[in-house]
């Protein structure tokens, strides 16, 4: 990948560009460059443009160009043929922005927000539609799928809307009764992408999976990206000395010593995630973990190999 491309995969270099549209342009262009400069070059623009020859369909539609280079019989697939509708749920609750401190950070929500338009995208400029969802307690910005670029234009300036909020405190998380309005209101089968850090009492935790399998009931594929600050949310890295927690969605403070709390705090986390893959896998729901100190291409190119299979 050339120093270009991997500039604009920097989160923290894609923050400071000028709005939404650019920074998910750059974000896309970049990480195509990666791919074709990379071992996963086969998934290219051109898994969205093709699909395997079948024996005894019309000569006329194969695309010899890719023959010559590939030596496998594709034909060219029309867009109508492209049934991938992708609803991007983005969680805007308060426990996404953190961390709210660090001027050279992103918070979660920041994150989110750049990789919602960058699949918003990718899924149209590869011929297929996007739409978004916005949720914290309940279920508050819907535009639903479209395969065209003019239809992001007001998703992009929403989610600028978003970036910009500074409130706290104001806005709390029901993620399990939003995906239960969104499966009663999306009547066609799509393709669900969850962005979210989960965070919310531990006790709502098992109303999230029967949420999940309304979803899949109603022959929807799911996909969580589950967000998080590894070092301090995961990890619990803090330095050694008292420290006041703020929950973001409340108010409510606690203070503790990190070395006092850290060892217990892991395992709690541990149970917590391994309690999450287990019940998505029984489900048949990918659960995709981000940590957003990372570049987006890791991001997107898991996004892209869960699309190649699906569309096989």
């Amino acid at each position: 990948m050339n120093q270009q491309a991997i500039k604009y995969l920097d989160p923290v270099v894609v923050s400071k560009l000028k709005n939404i549209e650019v920074k998910a342009r750059l974000i896309v262009e970049g990480f195509i460059t990666g791919l074709h400069k990379s071992p996963y070059h086969g998934f290219s623009v051109e898994f969205a443009e093709h699909r395997p020859y079948n024996t005894g369909e019309p000569l006329r539609n194969i695309d010899w160009k890719v023959y010559a280079k590939s030596d496998k019989l594709f034909t060219k697939k029309y867009e109508e043929e492209t049934n991938m509708r992708c609803h991007i749920v983005l969680d805007v609750s308060d426990s996404m922005r953190y961390p709210i401190q660090a001027t050279d950070r992103l918070s979660k929500l920041e994150y989110g927000c750049y990789l919602t338009a960058s699949l918003a995208y990718l899924m149209v400029q590869q011929k297929d539609a996007a739409g978004l969802t916005l949720f914290d307690e309940t279920l508050n910005y819907y535009v639903p799928p479209k395969a065209k670029l003019s239809w992001l234009m007001p998703i992009f300036v929403k989610l600028e809307e978003v970036v910009r909020q500074k409130e706290y405190f104001t806005h709390r998380t029901a993620t399990a009764n939003v995906l239960h309005q969104l499966a009663k209101k999306i009547s066609r089968r799509g393709f669900i992408v969850l962005i979210t850090d989960l965070f919310s009492n531990l006790h709502e935790i098992d109303e999230l999976f029967p949420a999940l399998q309304h979803l899949r009931h109603c022959n929807h594929e799911v996909i969580i990206f589950h967000l998080l600050d590894k070092k301090t949310e995961e990890k619990f890295d803090f330095p050694n000395q008292p420290l006041v927690l703020k929950d973001l969605e409340t108010g409510e403070e606690l203070r503790v010593q990190p070395e006092q709390i850290k060892e217990r705090y892991a395992e709690v986390m541990t149970a917590y995630k391994t309690q999450l893959r287990k019940r998505c896998r029984e489900l048949q729901v990918d659960f995709i973990e981000v940590d957003i100190e990372k570049p987006f291409d890791k991001v997107l190119l898991d996004y892209i190999i869960k699309r190649q299979q699906l569309t096989k």
